[in-house]
């Protein structure tokens, strides 16, 4: 396994550490746009320097993100997100009250910077995109009837192909590439019968 393809599963003190949206939103933008300095990040989410600086060194603590090797002086450091995946567990009965509300805090505000990113996508104006990009993103939702089994066989196809477009893709540079977002959802539908129970019902 290589590094690209490490995924981590952050435990409960780096779920912890990773609960403030603006941390969740730091930790995305070094992801989708790569190094950062507190400045360049400052500018982008709308924050001092200071409180930009402040967050990333409580990632760093927890290995979340890592400082660019070489790059930066001892007044403008540059921090980056480590390479492979990471599993950030979403709320369980399972774990202790402040861990499921740390899980929450960031399930919650990764799937709504996600929708933000897709709705910045489709409402983009067309004089924006460059012209050999103008017909390559596709959004797709389709309706499957399928067995517990089949959808697992789906799933296991759909992550060979994230696995293989990982390992020829990422990392690639040069004048024509521009950074991509791959998504892949996969997930059963509540049944015509289910219905949510009221807090009154259940007590």
């Amino acid at each position: 396994m290589t590094e690209d393809t490490q995924i981590r599963t952050l435990d409960s003190r780096a779920l912890k550490a990773l609960a403030h949206p603006l941390r969740v939103r730091i930790f995305d933008i070094l992801a989708s746009r790569g190094p950062q300095t507190a400045s360049s990040l400052a500018a982008l989410v709308g924050e001092t320097s200071g409180s930009t600086s402040y967050h990333l060194r409580a990632l760093a603590a927890h290995d979340l993100i890592r400082e660019v090797e070489g790059r930066g002086t001892a007044r403008e450091r540059w921090w980056e997100r480590p390479k492979g995946r990471i599993d950030m567990p979403g709320p369980d009965e399972s774990m202790s009250p402040s861990n499921r509300a740390a899980a929450q805090i960031v399930t919650s505000e990764f799937f709504r910077l996600r929708h933000e990113t897709l709705m910045s996508y489709l409402n983009r104006p067309e004089s924006e995109i460059p012209e050999d990009w103008r017909e390559v993103g596709l959004t797709m939702t389709t309706h499957l009837d399928m067995t517990a089994a089949q959808t697992m066989a789906l799933r296991e196809e759909l992550e060979a192909l994230v696995e293989s477009a990982i390992k020829r893709f990422r990392g690639q540079t040069g004048p024509d590439v521009r950074r991509v977002s791959l998504r892949a959802e996969i997930f059963d539908l509540p049944t015509a019968n289910s219905r949510t129970t009221s807090p009154e019902e259940g007590s």
